[in-house]
């Protein structure tokens, strides 16, 4: 199997290998923490968690970096509302957010620098690229200079110009050219702020994930991975100013951007309000269910984000842990099947993957023949893992939300009315159904028995 890959920088579909066959590395662009994120965010951790499953499984050493900005004129915009220091409000988001993407199985990454570690190695950047001709520094602040870099533009593949035209540039009479962009600028005493050859101040935004990457992963990275709204700026500057800093080596071999969700027609974003917090939805549906309806569609096309998708994705959770459950007696070890590397292997393909796993799923439904049944409940369990899904035990899952004692008691119910039909007490067996329906749960007639399951809210 070969793993390929479309590159945002060359726009095309590409065969992918690490650099360095004994460590490959890749950087995501991690949240900003001044608040809790929204199910957006969590799009890119879910989608390149995967990936780097994959990348360990085909080349094995994976050095995988996904940072914390805890600084930031949100995060202190909100700290001087409450009267405390950033780091009250950068040490409560951080921690929800690991909780929430641990929530959605996204494993943790092997290293999640935060910017406010970094500042020396920020600080030594923007003086390199100061030396080099590449920044200048005017009225406290530092700047870098787009014109002095002639390949800007290279990864968005527009005319700066035209980029500029369309974008949210900040007017201000110290610029030299209207694109450049602020590497470091100055701190009043009530702001956050460090020492530096230029005064005392703090790093713009751009410049931590270049710091950053370079200190823990080298100048030059195989897969730098986000946002596709993060492609310009936030991507075309760190381009310019990592290859600038670094004598013109490539900073990033492969560029993969995930597309946005879009909610009722419109992209999901603070600024228009229309956002579903992480944090509030895997409190208010299984977690495990949301993972899925992120992976549905494919990583670099939008997602319509509804009700309605979680809700699907709850079902179809619950048709493959009944599977698993109907297996409950065959023994069997996770083994990703073929089909499953295969659509992973062409461009992180997770609709193909699923669909796969549905067909594993029924295949496995149907089959009789003890050594079958097994062969199969390995693959179910193994396409599951490879995806992140199918990792609880089916009880846990048929099982949220309840007491032990409630599902003992719905099974007693479920056992009463089994025995009242074969009484042909069919009112009483009537009356059971209603009673259960009533409170959410849908009976199921399986080749093992009546099976139960609570139905969606």
């Amino acid at each position: 199997m070969s793993l390929h890959l479309y590159n945002s920088l060359t726009r095309r579909v590409e065969a992918f290998k690490p650099a360095d066959p004994a460590r490959t590395t890749m950087y995501v662009c991690g949240p900003t923490v001044y608040n809790y994120v929204h199910i957006g965010n969590a799009r890119g951790p879910v989608v390149f968690g995967v990936l780097a499953d994959l990348l360990r499984r085909r080349f094995g050493a994976l050095a995988y970096a996904r940072n914390i900005t805890d600084i930031d004129d949100k995060i202190n915009a909100s700290a001087s509302e409450q009267g405390v220091p950033i780091s009250v409000i950068t040490e409560r988001f951080t921690a929800a957010y690991r909780e929430d993407m641990a929530a959605l199985g996204v494993a943790a990454p092997d290293l999640e620098p935060a910017a406010t570690a970094h500042i020396g190695e920020i600080v030594a950047m923007i003086q390199r690229l100061v030396e080099a001709g590449h920044a200048y520094a005017a009225e406290g602040h530092v700047l870098f200079a787009v014109d002095s870099f002639d390949r800007y533009g290279k990864l968005s593949g527009r005319d700066p110009d035209e980029m500029l035209a369309g974008a949210r540039i900040e007017v201000a009479p110290y610029k030299r050219g209207a694109g450049d962009f602020v590497l470091w600028k100055p701190s009043s005493d009530d702001l956050p702020g460090w020492d530096s050859p230029w005064g005392r101040g703090r790093p713009g935004w751009h410049i931590e994930c270049s710091a950053m990457a370079a200190a823990h992963l080298g100048e030059t990275i195989d897969i730098h991975a986000g946002g596709v709204d993060l492609q310009f700026p936030h991507h075309e500057n760190e381009v310019a100013q990592s290859e600038c800093a670094h004598g013109g080596r490539t900073f990033a071999r492969f560029w993969l951007h995930n597309g946005m969700l879009n909610f009722d027609g419109a992209k999901m974003s603070k600024s228009v309000g229309n956002i579903a917090r992480v944090h509030d939805l895997v409190r208010a549906h299984p977690p495990e269910a949301l993972r899925y309806a992120l992976l549905s569609a494919h990583y670099r096309g939008p997602l319509d984000w509804s009700d309605g998708l979680i809700e699907q994705s709850v079902r179809t959770l619950d048709r493959l842990y009944g599977t698993l459950r109907d297996l409950a007696d065959v023994d069997a070890d996770a083994r990703i099947p073929d089909a499953i590397e295969a659509a992973l292997d062409d461009d992180l393909n997770t609709p193909q993957a699923l669909a796969e796993l549905a067909g594993i799923a029924g295949e496995a439904r149907k089959a009789g023949d003890a050594a079958e049944r097994a062969r199969l409940k390995s693959e179910l369990l193994g396409a599951g893992l490879a995806l992140g899904l199918l990792q609880q035990d089916p009880a846990t899952w048929f099982a949220r939300g309840a007491s032990g004692e409630d599902d003992a008691r719905i099974q007693a119910l479920v056992d009463e009315r089994v025995a009242a039909k074969q009484a042909r007490d069919f009112a009483r067996a009537d009356a059971i159904r209603d009673q259960l329906a009533a409170e959410g749960i849908v009976l199921e007639d399986t080749p093992q028995g009546v099976r139960w399951v609570r139905k969606v809210a």
